[in-house]
């Protein structure tokens, strides 16, 4: 095919730090960071939006990084579960509060899902009001997108109420 761009250069700052990567033009966001940028927290698992497993955050909204193309982020902040957890600055890091509740209230079992929570929950509460208590409505509506086979939600509810107080008390 001539005159057809089959690979772009993207500039994308992923995690706080600026990288670069050919792409093929149709290549999905989920891999171009699984594949070319080696970062492989981000889980694959139906490839039609549905599950959830893959959720990252782009420009500070969640997305399925399944249904997105690289060459869409060009430019473009990406936050992928490997970037949570922030430095201590002491050489160890601080995990995110949406990260230690799921420690803390047994939110995962085989932990496929559990990336696409953590970015889903942590992209919906960092979007919150912190001075509002949150409803259970609100806590549904997190994780209603989202498809775990393994906990029956229960723990993971606990888990974003946990994230929801102490998100609000560190404000």
């Amino acid at each position: 095919m001539t005159g057809v761009d089959t690979e772009r250069t993207i500039a994308v700052t992923v995690n706080g730090v600026p990288r670069e990567a050919t792409v093929p033009v149709r290549r999905l966001l989920s891999d171009a960071l699984r594949h070319d940028l080696g970062l492989t927290g981000t889980h694959v698992g139906c490839e039609h939006g549905v599950c959830g497993a893959c959720t990252v955050i782009v420009d500070g909204d969640p997305v399925r990084s399944c249904l997105m193309l690289a060459v869409q982020v060009d430019g473009s902040s990406v936050r992928t579960v490997e970037g949570l957890a922030r430095d201590d600055h002491q050489g160890g890091q601080v995990l995110h509060p949406v990260q230690e509740a799921f420690r803390e209230c047994h939110a995962l079992q085989c932990g496929f899902c559990t990336p696409g929570f953590l970015m889903t929950i942590a992209a919906g509460l960092e979007s919150r009001d912190n001075a509002q208590e949150i409803s259970e409505e609100e806590v549904d509506e997190l994780v209603g997108g989202n498809l775990c086979r393994c906990t029956g939600y229960a723990n993971i509810k606990k888990a974003v109420r946990h994230a929801a107080t102490a998100m609000k008390d560190d404000a």
